[in-house]
């Protein structure tokens, strides 16, 4: 049984498929079929029942699995704690797609200067999959929204960001010196799908002040939000580091009146994992540059 074997299990566990599997780990589908092959008849059992589209764990699979987490969680800490010195190594940080392209070039980018040696990986992606990704090993940190439900996870609270209304330039609401929120009731709303954490604090901090916010078209991604606000089809909810990179004269970003929207950014880590040197040291300058950008606000 090789390492590269229970990675590849993995894989296939997470997918339920082969060819998708396959694809992730950049190896041919008949390669990775032989491989998981190998694997089956040294442990004289089948791992999966293979079906027409998918593929499921027997309950030899379903032991497996736990045990190759652990496995290869101790393989890659001893691999790490041996190399530890502090200024070379890789981290796989993961982060939400209303986070990752405003906060994370910058914050990147200096730290990258600061340790030229480290590897830096992003993956982005919505807050159930990276608390699975963290809790599993697979990231060992991950930028996101609060609130959140994990278990065995550290969360450390970064900062706190509003959230400001967007308008198509010509919108009624745009003359006004003060917007509140009852102003924007009798207006439909363009959100985020259901996926994506933003849309569940707009909604929240709207019922909680007695109104519904009426859902005329969600999206995926949160550059179509704000083009859809531009196209007239609604008004929206957008985080302030969004709006730092708009340059777009086709919409107009206000601050509500009274008790502002907003969410809590923070940073989580499997604290049961082997935290290297340059990890803390990552950590730290997510701290500093989250600081520094509260200073600049």
């Amino acid at each position: 049984m090789e390492i590269e074997q229970l990675h590849q299990f993995l894989k296939v566990a997470e997918f339920g498929n082969f060819t998708r599997a396959s694809e992730v780990l950049a190896i041919s589908q008949p390669a990775l079929s032989r491989s998981i092959a190998r694997l089956e008849d040294e442990l004289g059992q089948p791992l999966f029942e293979r079906q027409t589209r998918k593929v499921t764990l027997t309950d030899a699979g379903q032991l497996l699995l736990s045990r190759a987490h652990r496995i290869v969680a101790l393989v890659e800490d001893t691999k790490a704690e041996i190399s530890d010195d502090g200024e070379s190594g890789r981290i796989r940080l993961g982060a939400i797609p209303t986070i990752a392209p405003f906060y994370l070039p910058e914050m990147l980018s200096q730290f990258a200067e600061s340790f030229p040696k480290a590897q830096l990986t992003v993956q982005e992606d919505t807050t159930d999959n990276l608390l699975r990704r963290c809790q599993q090993g697979e990231i060992d940190l991950a930028i996101l929204a609060l609130p959140i439900s994990a278990k065995h996870l550290e969360i450390e609270s970064l900062f706190e960001e509003e959230l400001l209304l967007v308008l198509p330039v010509d919108h009624p609401l745009v003359e006004k010196k003060q917007i509140k929120l009852t102003d924007v009731e009798p207006y439909p709303f363009v959100l985020l799908d259901e996926a994506h954490c933003l849309s569940d604090n707009i909604v929240t901090f709207c019922r909680h002040r007695s109104f519904n916010p009426i859902s005329v078209e969600r999206t995926s991604q949160l550059a179509t939000v704000q083009e859809l606000v531009s196209l007239k089809h609604g008004v929206s909810m957008i985080p302030a580091m969004a709006k730092k990179l708009d340059a777009s004269k086709r919409r107009v970003y206000r601050s509500l009146h009274g008790t502002k929207p907003t969410r809590q950014i923070a940073m989580i880590w499997n604290p049961y994992r082997f935290q290297c040197k340059l990890l803390d040291r990552f950590k730290q300058h997510i701290r500093d540059f989250s600081k520094t950008m509260n200073a600049k606000d």
